[in-house]
């Protein structure tokens, strides 16, 4: 059909919640004795998967590993640790 857009072969998936966790987790039990301590957040926003991890108990001082990963590719694109 003439003058018809063509839809595109593939749309781009981003990745799952759980894998933008493996990512985040592998990456800080690397940096962090143990992630016990910690509640993990994650949210998917508009420059990727956002991976926080906060102090369960508000009498700990400190804080966990923070990364922005990369919706499609799964590379970390940013990641900061608080000690």
């Amino acid at each position: 059909m003439p003058g018809a857009a063509l839809a595109p072969l593939f749309a781009a998936k981003p990745i799952s919640r759980e894998e933008a966790l493996h990512i985040a987790r592998t990456d800080a039990l690397r940096v962090y004795r143990g992630l016990s301590e910690y509640e993990v957040h994650a949210r998917l926003e508009d420059d990727g998967w956002h991976v926080d991890y906060e102090l369960v108990s508000s009498e700990l001082q400190g804080g966990g590993p923070h990364y922005v990963i990369d919706a499609f590719s799964g590379r970390l694109l940013s990641k900061r640790y608080e000690q």
